[in-house]
């Protein structure tokens, strides 16, 4: 390739000057502050500042993906009636899950979180953003690896939001058609992640778990 063939070019970002100190405790700031981030599943209905939420999606639609393609889509929902409405649409797939579908061992592997069929969480919090796994058709191109961008991008929003003092939850009804469906997005769009986002009712409790620790998970060569 030429040089008058070669895409355009932007010089690349710098980070701010830091010392290896510095950078070592920026890391282990932002590693503190993850580490107390925990799944809420017991929200106050009192509303959230969305100027905070969309910043964290702007954040978010920052990741990598595939071939720059970014297939993914943030719906933000904060009308009760359709918070009701993907309630129910979850009740329904979670009755079927834990009646017919999972196993025992899943079912052993989840009763140590204290989760059942019944999502109120959904009508609760005052905001949920439904993330879209978006493929080919409407315009759109053919993604390239889309889940694993649209997983990065999940990551990125969670973080953002738990740094904004925003409390949330990942839930993945399945199927998940439904979302699709009731928010009328077209067929090229998939439901990946289902996130409320608020704040921890007063006395909400989480499971007493832990994370493994950084020898565990991480290996140096």
């Amino acid at each position: 390739m030429s040089d008058a063939d070669a895409p355009p070019t932007v010089p690349a970002p710098r980070g701010p000057e830091l010392t290896d100190d510095q950078r070592v405790a920026r890391a282990r700031a932002f590693a503190d502050e993850q580490a107390a981030r925990r799944t809420i599943r017991e929200f106050t209905p009192d509303p959230v500042p969305l100027e905070a939420v969309r910043e964290a999606v702007r954040a978010a639609a920052s990741a990598p993906s595939g071939a720059n393609v970014q297939p993914w889509r943030f719906v933000l929902v904060t009308d009760p009636a359709v918070k009701r409405r993907i309630r129910e649409g979850a009740e329904a797939e979670e009755r079927e899950f834990y009646e017919r579908r999972a196993g025992r061992e899943w079912l052993d592997a989840l009763a140590a979180l204290g989760t059942d069929a019944e999502k109120p969480f959904l009508e609760t919090a005052p905001a949920l953003v439904v993330v879209f796994e978006v493929h080919q058709g409407g315009g759109e191109p053919k993604p390239y690896y889309p889940k694993e961008s649209v997983g990065i991008a999940v990551g990125i929003l969670l973080a953002a939001l738990h740094h904004a003092g925003l409390a949330t939850l990942t839930h993945t009804p399945s199927p998940m058609r439904f979302l699709g469906e009731i928010l009328e997005r077209p067929r090229n769009e998939r439901p990946f992640v289902l996130v409320p986002v608020g704040y921890p009712a007063p006395g909400a409790r989480v499971p007493a778990i832990s994370r493994k620790p950084l020898a565990e998970v991480l290996v140096e060569r």
